[in-house]
Formats: C-alpha cells, sequence, structure tokens
C-alpha cells in the first residue's frame, strides 16, 4: 500500500498521489466530506488506498471541488461523479464537458475525457457552508481562464491549485492563461488573511505574504518578457 497522506488539522487530510498528479485535499465534517482536485484518472488507485487508511470510502465523498481543469487535477472525477457533486469554475466546466483535450492537457497525459461530468459551476465569491467549514471561491485566472482557489477566512487556509506555491513559484499561462489576469489574481489573495497556502503541488507554506509578493514579482518578469 502506497501510504502518502499527512494530517494538517483535525479534518484536513494532505494525500499525494505520485507525479505527474496533484496533491489532493480531504476536508471532513459532519455535514459533507469534500475532496479538493482527485488528481489524474491513472492515480486514483493511490487515492483511494489512501482515502480508505484514513477512514473514508470514495462514496463517502459528498462534494469534489476543482481548482481548474487541467488533467493532473480532474482526472479522478470520473472515479467520484456517480455520487458526488462534482463542482468547478464556469469556464472549467466548459472545456471539461466540451472535451477541449488540447487546453485540458489530455495528450500530455494520455487521458481521455469522454463522460465526464460538472454539476455545479462555481462563481468567485460562490460559498459552501459546513458545520466547521466555510469556504469560499476566489476567482483567479491566470494559469488557465478557469482557476480559483477556496479560501476557508475562520481557519485562515487558502487552497491554491497551481496559481502560486511555496516559495513564490507560479505557473505557466499555458494555452488559455494570461499573465496580465495573473498579476490581478495575485494582488486579490494578496488581501486576504491567510496563515497557510496549501498549493496542487510541492510544500505547505506559512510565509504566505513573502510568497505572494514573490510570486506577483515573478509573473510581472514573465509578462515583461512576453511582450
Amino acid at each position: 500500500m502506497r501510504l502518502m497522506y499527512e494530517k494538517i488539522k483535525d479534518s484536513l487530510y494532505k494525500i499525494k498521489t505520485e507525479r505527474p498528479s496533484c496533491t489532493s485535499y480531504l476536508i471532513l465534517d459532519d455535514q459533507k466530506n469534500i475532496l479538493i482536485d482527485p488528481g489524474l484518472y491513472q492515480k486514483y488507485p493511490i487515492l483511494k488506498e489512501n482515502l480508505e487508511e484514513i477512514g473514508v470510502s470514495p462514496e463517502d465523498i459528498d462534494i469534489v471541488l476543482n481548482t481548474h481543469e487541467h488533467a493532473d487535477h480532474i482526472g479522478a472525477n470520473k472515479y467520484f461523479q456517480n455520487y458526488s457533486m462534482i463542482m468547478a469554475h464556469r469556464y472549467a466546466a466548459t472545456k471539461i464537458i466540451y472535451q477541449d483535450k488540447e487546453i485540458l492537457h489530455c495528450r500530455g497525459n494520455d487521458h481521455d475525457l469522454n463522460g465526464y461530468e460538472v454539476h455545479s459551476w462555481l462563481e468567485n465569491n460562490s460559498v459552501i457552508e459546513l458545520d466547521d467549514w466555510f469556504i469560499r471561491t476566489i476567482y483567479t485566472p491566470g494559469h488557465t481562464s478557469g482557476c480559483v482557489c477556496f479560501y476557508e477566512p475562520r481557519k485562515r487556509l487558502l487552497f491554491t491549485g497551481d496559481t502560486v506555491f511555496a516559495r513564490g513559484k507560479i505557473s505557466d499561462t499555458g494555452t488559455s492563461g494570461s499573465y496580465g489576469e495573473y498579476i490581478n489574481s495575485l494582488s486579490i489573495l494578496r488581501t486576504l488573511k491567510v496563515d497557510m497556502i496549501l498549493p496542487g503541488h510541492g510544500s505547505i507554506s506559512s510565509k504566505v505574504d513573502e510568497d505572494i509578493n514573490e510570486a506577483i514579482d515573478n509573473a510581472s518578469k514573465r509578462r515583461e518578457r512576453s511582450l
């Protein structure tokens, strides 16, 4: 068994499912259980093993949240969509539903998006309120047009997907992003009260202000080089 999970807080777990798949986050709540970014389709067996070791079956997941539309984040949606509500920003949802394979990075990940569903479209400031969790959607285009971060203001946690990583690293803009939008999105994140960044790849960061400021600098430099 490939156990690759870490308990972050009492009801929050970080689960790794091997590269190039993303990091998944499991939120347990008496009302509903949430999984953020289930990762690549091919890595689902690892995710399932770790969920079960934590004490949760895949059928116990009520909501799957996608930070954006790339295959390394949404590929395993297909294993949950018959009993979980799949939620993504409307721009991401459109590309998933209509199988925009080039933008979704399907070819590079040997992935077929036939039969994928998104049950609920998220907008900026969409909120999921549970017994112990209050999750607010922050629309953060830049890496892709459908990127969002998930913000828990009471716990001061920010799930950033591929928008910003530890040490101020950022993603490229691929075929559906913009460095101008990226800078604006990072500037919005800088206004939030956050103690911990939980990214889609790499280490968790508690140097939030430093990392976001460095990310803005990095995005600005890339924008200048692209002009």
